[in-house]
């Protein structure tokens, strides 16, 4: 019996071309899905953190919408008040025709209708632009100078997880070593050649070096927590391995870093942009001392007779002279705060300055003679007395103590590394290279 679920064999070839395409058109886009990563590979730099925070951190992204809404208010700085509008009812009682009391226009004495349309004086409106635009630079200057400090504390954060992940190398090579030499010590141990106490030292030594693996590993962990929430990523975010960062550069020089600093630094920006904002702020309130006027139309409605138009024009008469002269001083004394504050910026940044390049110039000589001084020593001579071990001339214990000292000389390269790394992140945003 022939299935109802046959195909007919005219059909078939047209049907195993369509199932060819369709399986061609699902393998390849299997395959193009599974070529294109989930999330982008961040942590091997500081830069890709710091490009990745600029669109992604919280903190930023409202120092951002605070300078857009400073932006905003430019435009109303200059606009008109608003015009009033007002419907007077005259005669609400009815009292000189006889008629009930009435409150709709029309059913009264007399109905009156008047715009009035409020004019600043002379001048006023142009300050209050200024003011504004003053506003908005100091509030790009407030913006920038949180982005700067945001990206210098995320490249001061993957420093400390670069040199977290190199310590955890050195930690790992140290323990495979005295892993190999816990292995001849029981060799010799079996052949009588080596008392206990070496082997029990040995195996505590190893316990000492994964003790240091585990308390190293946690700490790469939790660095890599922090650049998460610095990114406004789940603190359990995949971070890849740090690559080494650049060499440390040589011709930095003190003058052009402080003359840098006077004028780049982002707190001597924001302070001097405060300084423009005072200015505008004082030249409004002496402006105060012009008037401001009003015009008006009023349409008098009388319930008998003709309709008639008034024209009105009112002036503020500016008789608070006292509180007037208060606002005034006011804003100067503002004037001079604004100007403190700048000069305070400068000698903080300079101070600051000093002190960081002060670390960066001893971090940059201690590295020096670590590299080549002492670190080929340490080297050397962990070398011989593995040889003098082979030989029988030296025992356990001197290996032992070569080869701590050697790891002692790493972890202190890296810590100065470290040291002079974040000085120099400190000097690029007292400078306002950090962008």
């Amino acid at each position: 019996m022939k299935s109802p679920f046959a195909v007919p064999s005219s059909h078939q070839p047209r049907l195993a071309a369509l199932a060819l395409v369709l399986a061609l058109t699902l393998g390849s886009g299997s395959a193009w899905t599974q070529g294109v990563p989930d999330t982008p590979t961040l942590g091997a730099s500081p830069e890709a953190l710091i490009e990745y925070a600029r669109q992604s951190n919280p903190g930023f992204a409202a120092a951002r919408a605070e300078a857009s809404a400073a932006q905003e208010r430019v435009t109303p700085a200059g606009a008109l008040p608003d015009p009033t509008f007002e419907v007077e009812l005259m005669d609400a009682t009815n009292t000189m025709s006889g008629r009930p009391a009435s409150l709709l226009p029309g059913q009264v004495g007399e109905t009156r209708y008047r715009i009035t349309q409020p004019l600043p004086g002379w001048g006023k409106r142009e300050l209050a632009v200024k003011a504004a635009e003053a506003q908005v630079t100091q509030a790009d200057a407030m913006r920038d100078a949180a982005w700067t400090e945001l990206a210098a504390k995320i490249e001061a954060l993957w420093l400390r997880y670069y040199v977290t992940d190199r310590e955890h190398g050195l930690n790992r090579e140290a323990l495979t070593l005295l892993q190999g030499l816990e292995e001849l010590s029981l060799a010799r141990y079996e052949l009588g050649l080596l008392p206990q106490q070496a082997v029990l030292r040995m195996q505590r030594e190893i316990t000492t070096q994964r003790l240091a693996l585990v308390e190293v590993e946690q700490r790469r962990k939790g660095l890599a927590a922090g650049l998460n929430g610095l990114l406004g990523r789940a603190h359990d975010a995949p971070l890849v391995p740090p690559a080494d960062p650049a060499p440390l550069p040589d011709g930095l020089t003190p003058g052009a870093l402080f003359e840098a600093a006077a004028s780049g630094n982002p707190e001597v920006r924001v302070a001097a942009n405060g300084i423009d904002v005072a200015r505008a702020e004082r030249a409004r309130t002496y402006q105060d001392r012009l008037p401001d006027f009003a015009v008006g139309v009023r349409n008098n409605r009388p319930d008998e007779g003709k309709a008639s138009w008034d024209v009105m024009f009112e002036v503020m008469i500016p008789l608070q002279q006292s509180s007037r002269r208060a606002r005034e001083r006011e804003a100067e004394y503002m004037l001079m705060a604004a100007e403190a504050r700048r000069e305070d910026a400068k000698a903080r940044a300079s101070g600051e300055l000093g002190t960081a390049w002060s670390m960066y110039a001893q971090g940059r000589e201690t590295l020096h003679l670590l590299e080549h001084t002492l670190l080929p020593q340490a080297q050397a001579t962990r070398d011989a007395s593995q040889a003098a071990l082979s030989s029988g001339k030296v025992d356990f214990d001197s290996v032992i103590e070569a080869e701590r000292q050697l790891i002692d000389i790493r972890m202190r390269q890296l810590q100065t590394e470290l040291e002079a790394r974040l000085a120099l992140t400190e000097i690029k945003k007292l400078t306002g290279e950090l962008k």
